[in-house]
């Protein structure tokens, strides 16, 4: 693989995004909700609750940690939906195909040009959110809550491998779609196993601890490299280049 090329493929889509109000509208949302919104949810149950309880808080925000892990699998179906859908409207996937590029610099050039954007700014949100958290609680806790070891495997681990899974099921959709929201629909349900994992941790029914998000992370390990075998058995370049009419 050359990454000479596989870096020009990438540099070119990061020129692209940037004229994409859509693209630009899912990652500052993202930041604004999850970075800013979230933190103030927390204030406003310490302001009604005046003295919660030691144990509640901890709780709330390490499921709210979570949503950095659903993120960072929701800014790249967007991004991944359009590399290929996109650029087949814009008739610029052809000469991209048939240039002297192999398939692994295509699909690697293409999924650095989504996961540098979405980590991003999923760590410039978390940067955000711990820095409000620490601000709004520790009254109330009376230390700072971050940095701890469960954010770090949250962003550390299990962000990037989200993230890495959203790529590669996107990629997979958009590689056989001819449209960009029906793709970006049929990618949206990738958020389901994490928003189940999220929604369990609020009613107490798993506990995000160091261990039972490295058993998360080591389970979507193997998922992502099962999905990277299929989505490089199935990139087919010239079935793209004939069918998609």
């Amino acid at each position: 693989m050359r990454l000479s090329k596989v870096w020009t493929i990438a540099s070119k889509d990061f020129k692209t995004y940037k004229k994409k109000r859509s693209i630009l509208q899912s990652i500052i949302i993202f930041v604004l909700v999850v970075s800013i919104g979230l933190p103030f949810i927390i204030e406003l149950v310490i302001v009604k609750a005046k003295n919660p309880p030691a144990a509640v808080l901890p709780g709330l925000i390490a499921a709210f940690s979570f949503w950095f892990v659903i993120g960072a699998a929701v800014i790249p179906i967007s991004i991944a939906s359009y590399s290929l859908v996109g650029e087949k409207v814009q008739k610029s996937l052809e000469p991209l195909l048939a240039a002297p590029v192999t398939d692994s610099e295509i699909l690697a050039g293409k999924s650095i040009a989504a996961f540098v954007p979405a980590i991003a700014s999923t760590y410039i949100g978390a940067v955000i959110f711990m820095f409000l958290i620490d601000i709004f609680t520790f009254g109330p806790l009376t230390y700072l809550y971050f940095p701890n070891w469960n954010i770090g495997v949250i962003l550390l681990l299990l962000a990037p491998l989200s993230c890495i899974f959203s790529i590669g099921i996107n990629v997979l959709i958009s590689s056989r779609s001819n449209d960009i929201r029906a793709a970006q629909q049929l990618g949206i349900f990738i958020i389901i196993p994490f928003a189940v994992v999220y929604f369990m941790s609020e009613f107490n029914f798993i506990s995000l601890t160091i261990t039972n998000l490295l058993i998360m992370a080591a389970v979507l390990l193997i998922i992502d490299i099962i999905v990277f075998y299929i989505v490089k058995a199935t990139f087919q370049r010239e079935e793209i280049l004939t069918k998609w009419k």
